[in-house]
């Protein structure tokens, strides 16, 4: 099932199997900017990653002396536990409470909401995370949506790059055998604002960056008066990725990162993990605006 909001300028449908962002439609031009999940490609749209970001080593973590098993980015994609919360005009919220399921591969109490908000030609993203329980919690955060490029007949993927708001000197690093981080690898950025798309871009898996100075990219078409502007301030490493010629990329705010290849899997050691005291409560948010 899905549920849907619109405005004068966009309409936006969300899944309610993974609280997963399906589709953001131009009202006047009926473009779709949203990847639609082509199975023999890549089957999603835009995954919420929670309570972790990619490859665990040993496909899990240890807490206080116990070994939990984890899938890659974490359990909230494709769960179907997920429920709608509140349908509004210019907003859709869902609520993910912490259960027998959660708790096999997650020793921690939680309540994990996320909003759709939509503003003008500005769809906002916002996640809220509740601690629920008597000691602290520990996690990470991201997204993963997926950007349609070659949106005219006329365009090649080549037309499309992504433009930062400051300038960058950026390495990405490199991705051992199953997906772990393990070293800083080659530059991409020195002091510039573009990367240009191409369909051997992401050949040897995604591009990772660790403490930007932009909190915004956007994707542009050099043939289009165009921009798809993703803000993510709350959000310090970034991941860009598509599957190679595949027609779209992907623009994910990270709060965390997959384990490096020499972590001890201790929970509490990982990378950018968050740590919440009982009660208390984490909002992060990122949004997407459309310039046609």
């Amino acid at each position: 099932m899905k549920h849907s909001i619109q405005n004068d300028t966009l309409r936006v449908s969300v899944k309610e199997t993974g609280a997963e962002l399906c589709s953001i439609k131009s009202i006047s031009s009926n473009q779709e900017f949203i990847w639609q999940a082509n199975p023999d490609i890549w089957g999603s749209h835009a995954p919420n990653l929670f309570p972790v970001i990619g490859c665990l080593k040993d496909n899990g973590f240890v807490h206080e002396g116990k070994e939990f098993a984890m899938p890659k980015h974490g359990f909230i994609r494709n769960n179907s536990d997920i429920k709608l919360l509140e349908k509004a005009d210019n907003r859709l919220s869902f609520v993910l409470k912490s259960n027998d399921n959660t708790r096999m591969v997650y020793p921690f109490e939680f309540e994990f909401k996320i909003h759709f908000i939509l503003e003008a030609n500005q769809l906002r993203v916002v996640h809220e995370i509740t601690n629920t329980g008597d000691g602290e919690m520990l996690f990470n955060l991201g997204g993963h949506p997926a950007f349609n490029c070659q949106i005219q007949d006329d365009e090649a993927y080549s037309d499309y790059y992504l433009e930062f708001e400051e300038k960058e000197t950026l390495n990405t690093w490199n991705l051992a055998e199953g997906g772990l981080i393990k070293c800083e690898g080659r530059q991409v950025l020195e002091n510039e604002k573009q990367i240009d798309l191409h369909p051997e871009i992401f050949a040897n898996d995604a591009l990772i960056f660790k403490n930007l100075k932009s909190s915004a990219v956007s994707l542009k078409c050099k043939k289009a008066d165009f921009e798809l502007k993703v803000s993510f301030g709350d959000f310090p490493y970034m991941g860009l990725w598509a599957k190679p010629h595949a027609p779209y990329v992907c623009i994910e705010p990270w709060i965390g990162i997959a384990d490096s290849a020499n972590t001890n899997r201790e929970f509490n050691n990982k990378e950018l993990i968050q740590k919440l005291p009982s009660s208390e409560s984490f909002s992060a948010e990122y949004s997407i605006e459309i310039k046609e």
